[in-house]
């Protein structure tokens, strides 16, 4: 039996690996020349670059897929990091935030004068909710009835009022840790499934728990080794791959999914997944059937602009990942999620992946991607808007780092969310579908299958569970425990 997926994604490579180990004959159809969708590389002159995601965590959902495969998950190269992320605010203080809880611990009570009982009895609660969640909103699917006959899933629901659904992520984090540098650092998680810490839920403190337990990690060979090394492997277990390829259509015959069609031609399957966006899946790919409304027009996540600067010099204080904080957080995100546009006065979040994989940059130099949230494509004057921005940029940077950067840019480019739907069909350059600044977005996600279409599936994260690496592999595990074994 054959199975067709549409988009090479880190959520579509995973996929195929899992329907090809689970007997299916699997193609996959790329419009880009490259796999990796938003997980992809770049060189400008001498300086490699990871186009899109930068973090790293939960590295087993990777080797997981090796491990299925009978292949040593060693020939996945990753090191642990030793601090998470270096913390830089306006008035002077800086923090590292180390993988090591006790160190974490210690850090913050020398630095922010927070006792070391505050902050461990916060990430107590929030594994607690991970403990307590994970496996229904997760690792399966929210959608089909049987996820909720488990004592998992009663034991989660008996214990909602801990899951802090009815408080912002702002309101739990004042109320928990009340240190302003503290609270804005713990804030600042909302972003990484497109959101406001003012109106994401408090069960989303669960996500800095995920960080702080599994540490951040970084491929030997950079991100882009993740696509590449689960392209490789699913090559090797025989599935094909077709790039420059623009699915025009999903084929439905009588209700069901019968295959795609790309330059004019139909290529027939016993089942379609889709690792386009969601909202592009139903508007171009699936014209004519009738759309799931209430979930397409949910409000879009965040998007982001990105500067990617060749820098020749470097800088000993910086590490892989950087973040330089907003004066006024509440105000960034007022910019992003209501009026649209930048805010003067933007966090900047710096990744050098030259501080452990030497070979991105000349020696003595260092590749910057630089990522400032942003709102998704309503039809703004990007243009306008990044050259006030990269001027907000570096002079925040040069202001906190006390020393010039601009001067020492000797390759750029610029990443805004038009070209971000461009290369990546990201529906409105949004990088995480909707967002989750609605208390049940949890439950109004896409599901991983369509309930109108037989053998439609969808994996990504535009759908459940949402955005990001993680995430997105475990929608890919989720089709696959969801796809039935081929007859005999």
């Amino acid at each position: 039996m054959k199975a067709v997926v549409v988009g090479a994604g880190i959520a579509g490579l995973a996929c195929s690996v899992r329907l090809a180990l689970k007997g299916y004959e699997v193609q996959v159809f790329e419009a880009n020349p490259y796999p990796g969708g938003k997980l992809s590389v770049f060189s400008l002159g001498e300086y490699r670059f990871d186009a899109g995601p930068s973090l790293f965590t939960m590295p087993h959902f990777v080797t997981e897929l090796f491990e299925l495969a009978g292949v040593d998950p060693k020939l996945f190269e990753y090191s642990r990091k030793e601090v998470c992320c270096e913390y830089f605010w306006e008035d002077g203080t800086r923090l590292s935030a180390y993988g090591d809880k006790q160190r974490l611990l210690t850090e913050v009570e020398a630095k922010l004068g927070v006792p070391q009982a505050r902050l461990g009895a916060y990430l107590d609660r929030a594994q607690a909710k991970y403990e307590r969640t994970h496996k229904l909103f997760l690792e399966q699917s929210l959608h089909r009835m049987d996820s909720y006959l488990s004592w998992d899933t009663l034991g989660a629901m008996a214990r909602m009022a801990s899951l802090e659904i009815g408080r912002s992520l702002d309101g739990v984090n004042r109320a928990q840790l009340q240190e302003p540098h503290l609270v804005q650092l713990y804030n600042r998680y909302a972003t990484y499934n497109g959101s406001s810490p003012y109106q994401t839920p408090g069960i989303m403190t669960l996500v800095q728990h995920l960080e702080q337990h599994y540490g951040t990690f970084i491929p030997a060979q950079g991100m882009g080794q993740i696509s590449q090394s689960v392209f490789e492997l699913a090559q090797d277990l025989g599935v094909q791959f077709t790039f420059n390829a623009l699915v025009e259509r999903i084929v439905v015959t009588q209700g069901r999914a019968s295959g795609v069609q790309v330059a004019g031609q139909e290529h027939l399957a016993d089942l379609v997944v889709s690792n386009m966006d969601v909202v592009p899946t139903y508007r171009r790919l699936l014209p004519e059937q009738a759309e799931p409304t209430a979930t397409l027009e949910q409000e879009r996540s965040s998007s982001a602009v990105i500067f990617y600067w060749g820098i020749n010099r470097s800088f000993e204080e910086l590490d892989l990942h950087n973040i330089f904080f907003s004066e006024d957080y509440p105000g960034e995100f007022q910019a992003i999620f209501e009026t649209k546009t930048l805010h003067a006065d933007p966090t900047v979040y710096v990744n050098i992946s030259s501080k452990d994989v030497p070979s991105d940059a000349p020696p003595g130099c260092e590749n910057w991607f630089v990522m400032i949230n942003a709102p998704h494509d309503t039809g703004q004057d990007w243009d306008a808007l990044v050259l006030q921005l990269r001027a907000w940029v570096l002079s925040k940077l040069e202001r906190i780092l006390n020393a010039p950067v601009g001067e020492h840019i000797v390759e750029e480019q610029v990443m805004t969310p038009p070209i971000i739907q461009a290369k990546t069909q990201s529906y409105k350059g949004a990088l995480y579908g909707a967002s989750s600044n609605n208390p049940m977005a949890a439950f109004l996600r896409h599901p991983n299958f369509s309930r109108k279409i037989d053998n439609l599936y969808f994996c990504g994260g535009s759908v459940h569970p949402g955005g990001g690496i993680p995430l997105c592999l475990l929608s890919a595990k989720i089709v696959g425990d969801l796809v039935p074994k081929p007859m005999a």
